[in-house]
């Protein structure tokens, strides 16, 4: 039996100098065992509770509490946004699917930059994971996950690529930032025969969570008009805040989800 690991990477980042740390999670594993793979942002938070401020999803432990109960698990490849508030901001926000509609104010602070993010995810890090870790090849052995700008992206990406991702995981997601009318167009642009499974989930729990609620119900109001009902899965925990307490309950659901139906997605 192979102990389970955290492997760090450092991968150039697109239109930049820098090298990104790419934090990669491998269960117990016997040899020749192969895994799923969960994309995910923010992998500074997703492994032990260093920032007090945002706190952790814990997401070693649930992948050892689902293989426990199921005997399934994933390899989690958390990808670091751990610059200051706004370059994450910038780096999970896509220009193309519109114009920015926050106050003036911000829209002056915010250089939409998720297109880029969106290269480094498949046309770098996706490379590196698939040549050398133990993951199952294949788009029904591909999901992407996030929250808040995070959760905007891993929608932005499976919806991009449905070619590569069977399912994503949209928590939080910031659709606030963008009219309804942006995001009604943009999403029927993306419309293909064969699209990911989206879990899309919000709380209500403080005043941003609020506001992430009202986006996330009209977004999906949009989804409901034309995508596969099969493929939608809307969650609403009203008492959850917007915070890292919520999003690492949620996850669980989400990661079972794909584990056992990954295969109709």
């Amino acid at each position: 039996m192979i102990e389970e690991k955290i492997i760090p990477l450092y991968i150039p980042y697109p239109d930049s100098n820098e090298e990104r740390l790419v934090r990669v999670f491998i269960p117990e594993h016997e040899a020749g065992e192969t895994f799923p793979v969960i994309y995910m942002t923010d992998g500074q938070n997703l492994f032990e509770d260093n920032h007090v401020e945002f706190g952790c999803w814990y997401t070693r432990e649930t992948i050892r509490d689902e293989k426990k109960a199921t005997g399934k698990a994933a390899i989690i490849v958390g990808i670091h946004n751990d610059g200051d508030p706004m370059e994450r901001t910038n780096e999970l926000t896509p220009l193309t699917i519109g114009e920015l509609a926050c106050p003036e104010e911000l829209k002056l602070q915010i250089t939409p930059q998720g297109e880029i993010f969106d290269d480094f995810v498949v046309n770098r890090v996706m490379p590196v994971i698939e040549k050398d870790f133990p993951v199952e090849l294949g788009r029904n052995a591909t999901a992407i996950c996030g929250s808040s700008s995070g959760g905007l992206q891993a929608f932005f990406t499976a919806l991009n690529h449905p070619d590569l991702f069977c399912a994503a995981g949209v928590l939080s997601p910031a659709f606030v930032i963008y009219t309804p009318e942006d995001l009604r167009d943009w999403i029927h642009s993306k419309l293909q025969p064969v699209l990911p499974y989206l879990y899309i989930y919000s709380g209500a729990g403080d005043d941003q969570e609020k506001l992430i609620y009202q986006s996330t119900e009209w977004t999906y109001e949009i989804l409901e008009e034309c995508y596969p009902p099969e493929k939608l899965n809307e969650v609403i925990l009203f008492e959850m805040p917007h915070h890292e307490t919520a999003w690492e309950q949620i996850f669980k659901d989400f990661l079972h989800i794909y584990l056992e139906r990954r295969a109709e997605f």
